[in-house]
């Protein structure tokens, strides 16, 4: 007849709605720009030396201002760790040679004593031995 469900002409541009919501999440998720660290301390100094408002400067670089004080939040907090000696390091390749290094004559230090042990330990034995007969 000429009158239609409410609810079925409400449910047609809900479906669009959501499916347009739901691409443009996706394109948003797809293309978000990753900062290097180094983009991030960048900003974050420029934030702490205060010479520009923190509007203008996330305005200027693209960013939301949530996004720059999660950075500023993390930044300190490093270096708080770091003064307070809470932070464990990545050993340099070199540093890894040479403990290798050294484990490796400590291993050969700890067979040569070993085996001194053995020995001894068997003099002993065989000492004792000779004494029964």
């Amino acid at each position: 007849m000429g009158f239609e469900d409410p609810e079925e002409s409400l449910k047609v541009p809900r479906t669009k709605k959501q499916s347009t919501e739901a691409a443009v999440r996706e394109i948003r998720r797809r293309t978000r720009r990753k900062f290097a660290p180094e983009e991030k301390i960048r900003i974050v100094l420029e934030g702490l030396r205060g010479e520009q408002s923190i509007s203008e400067l996330c305005r200027r670089e693209g960013i939301a201002s949530n996004l720059y004080y999660r950075w500023s939040k993390d930044f300190l907090e490093a270096g708080k760790k770091q003064l307070a000696g809470d932070t464990v390091r990545e050993a340099t390749s070199d540093e890894v040679r040479g403990l290798r290094a050294e484990n490796r004559e400590l291993k050969e230090v700890v067979a040569e004593i070993t085996l001194k042990n053995r020995v001894l330990k068997k003099s002993l034995t065989g000492l004792g031995e000779e004494d029964d007969t």
